[in-house]
C-alpha cells in the first residue's frame, strides 16, 4: 500500500510543482527540467502500478452490471473530455480544463466499480490530485483567451468523436489483455 500512496503522491507533486514553486524548475533549466520531470512521472506512474497490483485491502463493494454500465459510459465521456483538450472542438473552446475534468469522470467511473481501499487510494488520490490543479490554476491568473485560428466547424467536432471511439476501445482491449474484462 505504501507504493501505491507514494506514487500518487510523488505524481501529484510533480504535476503541482510547476504551479507552486516555478522558480525550482526554472532553475533546472526549460529542457533538464522537462526531463527530469519526465522521469519523475514515469517513475510515480510504475510505483502506482505496483503499488496498486500488490496491495490489499478491505472491500466495501463489488462490480454490478448497474455499475459496469454506467462505468462505461463514464469512460466514454472521459476519453472525449480528453479528445476535447486536443482538438479543440466546440467544448474544449468552452471549458477551461477539460482534460483535468477528463481525469475527474475517469476516477469516478473507477471507483463506482472498484470498491476496495487501494482504488479509493489510486481513483481518489488522482481526483484529488486533478481538482487541487484545477484551483491552482484558475487562481494564478485570468482564463486564456482561445486562439482566433482555431478551426471550427465540423472538422474538431467528428476528429473528437472517431478519436474517442478509437482510444476507448484501445482502453478495453488493454483491460481485457491484463484480465479485466470491462463490459458487463
Amino acid at each position: 500500500m505504501l507504493l501505491l500512496i507514494l506514487g500518487v503522491a510523488v505524481w501529484s507533486a510533480a504535476h503541482l510543482l510547476k504551479r507552486l514553486a516555478p522558480e525550482m524548475r526554472a532553475g533546472l533549466g526549460e529542457a533538464k527540467g522537462r526531463g527530469i520531470i519526465a522521469i519523475v512521472l514515469f517513475a510515480s506512474v510504475a510505483l502506482m502500478v505496483v503499488g496498486y497490483r500488490m496491495a490489499d485491502g478491505p472491500y466495501f463493494w463489488g462490480r454490478t452490471a448497474p455499475t459496469t454500465g454506467i462505468n462505461n459510459l463514464l469512460m466514454i465521456l472521459s476519453v472525449y473530455l480528453f479528445a476535447s483538450s486536443g482538438t479543440q472542438n466546440a467544448l474544449g473552446r468552452r471549458m477551461r480544463h477539460p482534460m483535468l475534468a477528463g481525469v475527474k469522470v475517469w476516477a469516478l467511473a473507477h471507483i463506482l466499480v472498484n470498491g476496495d481501499l487501494p482504488s479509493f487510494i489510486l481513483f481518489g488520490g488522482l481526483f484529488v490530485w486533478a481538482l487541487v490543479e484545477m484551483i491552482v490554476i484558475n487562481k494564478s491568473g485570468p482564463r486564456p483567451t482561445p486562439a482566433a485560428d482555431v478551426p471550427t466547424g465540423a472538422g474538431p467536432e467528428i476528429k473528437s468523436i472517431v478519436g474517442t471511439v478509437v482510444v476507448y476501445g484501445v482502453i478495453a482491449y488493454i483491460h481485457v489483455l491484463l484480465g479485466y474484462f470491462p463490459f458487463g
